[in-house]
């Protein structure tokens, strides 16, 4: 089983999926996938801009399985080709080998083994902060009742993770010479620092809150650019700031109080580029009611159960479509995203056999 699983994994890490430059298309890896799921009914749908979903089923299934294909594109800090896989002792290194090609190699291992209803949903979108592929999946008449999404959980079943909201801010000032008595006032980079200021404070105020073990609002200003030189008032500046709320926290009423911190003859816009719910989605009665469903989901396959995790995922949206939903997959997030990225072989090896027992015929 281990095996067909690196067999697979070497093929599908030598597929360029890199996002960006969101240059992937309907043949390759997709084109592979087709060739090794033979029984099942395969539909490829191009959504534009490098968002490709591939949906295969065979059965008459009420759960569908989600793998994003697309990568984070590959740092110079890599020791060697990052789409040539090697296996190294209890590793298998290669780019998309932990975060998520490793679950997709697993489904197609599990699937060549079984006879039993099942559905796959592979996507190509998810590290664009774009999410058409799952956008349009849900928006057709798919009859699916639940959802298992493939991220780096440790082969545990996560039930909850925090929201994600990234904002532009853009301020205003009045140029002039920085000697004057104004700068401290007419600055549009004094306005943005004096925003960052209040909205630190802020976030540190609800370090208290709670959800299902996570703590506090996670929040990070990630940019802030404008002004020309150190003796001229900078009349214009830019900030990007995010935030990840847990799933008890309104994203309406944060961005309400964020905003609100800033001077209103300063502030030129505030926009929202990227939402996506916590999982569970809903307010805090209905994700509550959501992650006792997902627990028992995990619980009828027999899956451990793990804790919350920081990071977003695309599970929130089918949670949001009132499909029950939690992450289940091989890695450590940890692995994800660096330099030499690896999945231990391990991980690989548990979560295959999973998906072989779950696509099993009764």
């Amino acid at each position: 089983m281990l095996q067909d699983v690196l067999n697979h994994l070497e093929a599908l890490v030598s597929f360029d999926t890199r996002n960006p430059p969101r240059a992937i298309g309907t043949g390759g890896i997709f084109d592979y996938l087709r060739a090794n799921l033979p029984g099942f009914a395969v539909t490829v749908t191009d959504h534009g801009a490098g968002a490709v979903s591939l949906l295969a089923v065979r059965g008459a299934p009420k759960r569908v399985f989600n793998v994003h294909l697309d990568t984070v594109p590959a740092s110079p800090a890599w020791s060697a080709d990052p789409h040539v896989l090697r296996v190294t002792g209890d590793r298998a290194i290669g780019l998309g080998a932990c975060d998520i090609k490793g679950a997709a190699a697993g489904l197609l291992a599990a699937a060549a083994r079984t006879t039993g209803d099942a559905a796959f949903l592979f996507t190509s979108d998810e590290e664009a902060n774009d999410a058409r592929c799952i956008a349009a999946f849900l928006a057709t008449d798919h009859g699916f009742d639940e959802a298992i999404v493939a991220e780096p959980t440790m082969a545990e079943a996560v039930l909850a993770h925090r929201g994600i909201s990234s904002v532009l801010m853009q301020f205003t000032g009045q140029a002039g010479h920085a000697s004057g008595a104004q700068a401290r006032t007419a600055s549009a980079l004094h306005a943005a620092i004096r925003w960052g200021d209040q909205a630190l404070d802020y976030v540190a105020s609800l370090d208290h809150a709670r959800f299902g073990g996570l703590t506090g609002l996670r929040f990070n200003i990630g940019r802030i650019e404008g002004g020309i030189k150190a003796n001229m008032i900078a009349p214009r500046a830019e900030l990007r700031f995010g935030f990840r709320p847990l799933p008890s926290q309104s994203p309406a009423e944060l961005h309400a109080r964020l905003r609100g911190f800033a001077e209103p003859a300063a502030l030129a816009s505030y926009e929202e580029t990227f939402r996506g719910p916590s999982l569970p989605a809903g307010d805090i009665a209905d994700a509550e009611a959501k992650r006792l469903a997902a627990r028992d989901l995990a619980d009828e396959l027999g899956l451990p159960i793990g804790n919350a995790v920081d990071f977003w995922t695309e599970a929130s949206l089918f949670s949001a479509a009132g499909l029950a939903a939690f992450v289940y997959g091989p890695g450590d997030i940890a692995q994800a995203h660096t330099a030499d990225e690896w999945v231990a072989l391990g991980q690989l090896d548990i979560v295959a056999n999973t998906y072989r027992r779950l696509l099993e015929a009764p």
